[in-house]
Formats: structure tokens, sequence, C-alpha cells
């Protein structure tokens, strides 16, 4: 998911993810990991070891501090398999995993955001995931059904989901409460919920607290806030064949109409390079966020933020999302994969607690229900937001259509181009995608 620098030292896997997702960060650097080119050959088990599996990720930051913790528990917690961690920067990981997968020479297990394994899948480069949870005794029923259905090909899970990440509704109590827009309970006054109704309560904000934004929107990766509200509206990037572009319609020039609107009457500053750190900082009332951002900003209760689910402005609350899984190559041999599958069940099954602290909602359904999650703040709110995820259309061009999308989306708002025309050529572009 890329994310936002200040708030969570994270970036998105990969420069297209980088446009869409809020949600992974790297540092090579960081707690000793290795550059690609300095990995050693992970070694099988001999007699009396354990077997060695190399693993590849892009994890930085606050979401590497959690992804050690959930190593370091699988290595000490057993001696038949070791674990031995790669961190790639963001911005090469993709590509780097790609010629790994290519070559048959990498990592023995990795991260993939859910939208990318579809290239892996139709190259049959990653395996089936089915068969090796049952042979470690790993339920695969214990992860949500919405998870399991967004990596199944051919009626075969292709991943292990390790969570669902997605924006949150995120609340400043105080400026709301000087704007006189704050319930007894915590939770914002907002008016009717139509694009002129959450004008309004914008408007209400600037009056009476006009030294702030009423919202930061997050123009450097304009597709997240675009998407969520298209999405509200019943929108879709494909034709259900993905065979065409659907984004030259009504429902995308409303969404980008409001946004100009919210733009030009300053509710918000179109030219904030760091929305994320006005946010943080007080300088804003609403902000669509990341749930990764949970630990910087709901766990310090001295900022008196809020986080509830996007608010159905266009109508629902179908909202983007994404989801980091594991993969196992083609090319591992049975015994590691074997002992990658182990990995898998104990970061699900066990490493799911951890990871749902980073703010992600973890995708195995045990976790989630359980007290220790519960008891974490807002998490209520986070598993409604979950119930509600769209995610990317399953096709193997869905880096380069989105990485498109992402480049007419900034010249439509920063006015080169008109909504109506800027729509019109972001439908031809991805046509043009699709038909190569």
């Amino acid at each position: 998911m890329r994310m936002n620098k200040s708030l969570t030292s994270v970036v998105t896997a990969g420069l297209a993810l980088a446009l869409v997702l809020q949600g992974c960060s790297s540092g090579n650097t960081e707690n000793g990991a290795a550059k690609a080119s300095d990995e050693p050959a992970a070694t099988g088990s001999t007699e009396n070891s354990p077997v060695e599996i190399s693993f590849w990720n892009m994890f930085g930051g606050g979401e590497g501090e959690f992804v050690d913790q959930i190593i370091k528990g699988f290595n000490d917690s057993q001696q038949e398999v070791t674990v031995k961690p790669l961190r790639l920067e963001s911005n090469e990981y993709y590509a780097k995993l790609g010629t790994a997968l290519s070559s048959s020479k990498g990592p023995d297990v990795a991260v993939a955001h859910v939208e990318r394994i579809s290239p892996f899948v139709k190259a049959q480069q990653i395996v089936p995931v089915d068969e090796l949870a049952s042979k470690v005794g790993f339920d695969l029923k214990q992860i949500s059904d919405s998870n399991i259905k967004s990596v199944s090909y051919d009626g075969k899970p292709y991943a292990v989901p390790l969570d669902t990440h997605f924006h949150m509704f995120y609340y400043n109590k105080d400026i709301l409460k000087q704007a006189n827009l704050l319930n007894e309970d915590g939770t914002p006054k907002l008016d009717d919920m139509t694009p002129a109704g959450f004008e309004k309560t914008l408007s209400e904000i600037q009056a009476k607290v006009p030294d702030v934004q009423a919202m930061a929107v997050n123009t450097p990766y304009f597709q997240e806030p675009f998407l969520n509200l298209y999405y509200e509206s019943g929108g879709e990037l494909l034709n259900p064949e993905m065979t065409k572009a659907s984004i030259n319609n009504p429902q995308a020039l409303d969404v980008l109409n409001f946004y100009k609107d919210v733009f030009n009457k300053k509710y918000a500053d179109l030219n904030d390079k760091t929305p994320w750190d006005t946010f943080h900082n007080g300088k804003a009332a609403f902000w669509f966020g990341g749930v990764w951002e949970a630990g910087l900003l709901l766990g310090d209760e001295s900022l008196h933020i809020g986080a509830m689910p996007l608010p159905p402005i266009f109508g629902s609350q179908t909202h983007w999302g994404s989801s980091h899984t594991l993969v196992i190559p083609s090319y591992v041999t049975p015994e590691k994969q074997e002992a990658a599958a182990k990995f898998m069940k104990y970061f699900s099954e066990v490493g799911g607690e951890v990871w749902g602290q980073a703010g992600h909602v973890p995708a195995n359904s045990k976790i989630t229900e359980s007290e220790a999650y519960k008891s974490l703040p807002y998490r209520s709110e986070f598993i409604e937001g979950q119930k509600t995820v769209k995610f990317a259309p399953p096709t193997d061009k869905y880096t380069t259509i989105i990485t498109t999308v992402s480049e007419g989306l900034q010249n439509i708002i920063f006015g080169s181009e008109t909504p109506e025309d800027g729509l019109a050529k972001l439908e031809k572009q991805i046509n043009e995608v699709l038909e190569n």
C-alpha cells in the first residue's frame, strides 16, 4: 500500500502501486536488510538442521517493525524452518520480483499486493496454496470470503491474504468542537449525505475555523480519493469482461466536479504537497486516510482524532481497497514450498494479531473476532469499513491502467484538461492498453 511518508514512513510498493495503494514502505538498510544482489542463497535442510527459506517484502518504517516481530516469533516458535527476510525498496520491489519469478531465481515466499498477482498466475509463476495449506494444517476457511475470492483463479487460491487495507474517515474532534459539529459521543455532526450536504458541512467548518482546511485532500495521489467516491457512486474502471474502459461516464464527472468545487471554494488546498502532515498537525478537520495510519493518528490520545467508515457522499459506502498477500514461486522445491506454507500459516494465525496492531484489518477472521483485536482503538469501525471494500479488477494490465488513470486525473484537477476532455482521453488510453 503506498503510504503517507510523514505519517507512517511507508510508501506504496512500486511506482504504479505508489499511485494507488497507500500501504507499504521500505528501506533496504533498515534492520540490516541486504540488497537483492547481496542475498545469500537459501539452503535446504541437512540432518538436524532447519529448512531455510528467503522471504522478500517491501515493508519498512512502522510496518517493518511489526513484520520483524512476526518473523522472529516464527523462528523462535519451532526448529523446522528458518525465515531469512530480504527487504527491498518499494519503488524497485515489483521489478525485481518479476525478474526473479521469470528467471526462477529469487525468494521462496514473497509479499504481493492482490492486484499484482494476476500476471503471475497467468504466467504460471506462482503455485496454488490450497493443497499446501492442507498439508500443514492451515484451514483457509479462516480467511474471509472476500479475501479468498480476491486471490482465486479457476476456483483455486494462489495466495494467502494477510489483510485488507483501505481508507477511513478521520476527523479532528477539537476543530469540529470549535465549529459546533461534534456530537456528545465524539462523532461528527454531518449534514445530508449528498455532495451538496457534505459541502455544507465543509462550509460551516470554514466559516467557524477559517485558519484550517475543512478537508485535506490527497492531491499527490489523487486517484485514491477519486476512486473512493467513484466507487461509492457505482462506478467501474472496466467493463465486466475487462475488455473496455468504463470510466468516461456521468458518475466520474460528478465526482471530479465535486472535488473541483471543494478546491475552488478553498475547503481544501489543491497545492498542499503533504496533506497527511496537514491533518496530523491539526490543520485540517477531515482526512480520507489509510487504516495503516491508525498507529500514528489514533495511538496518541492527545491528538483527539476519531475514525469512522467513509461517509456515503455519493450513495453507497463501497470504496477502494487492497490486500497484502503471500505467494510461493513455482520454481521453489517441494520441501521449501511446505516450509513456506508453515510460515504462511503462522503469519496468518499468530502474526495476524501483531499485524492488526499496524492498522491493517487481518484477513484471518479468528483474529478480527478476538477480544485482543477488538480492544484496539476504533477497530469495530475498521471492520465495518472492510465489509464494503472494492478490490481492483483482476486483469494483468492493471498496473499500467492505474498509472494511466493517475496521470490523467492529475491533469484534470490541476486544470490542464477539463473533466470532460480528460475522461474522454482516459477512456481512449485505457482501451489502447487493453488492446495491446
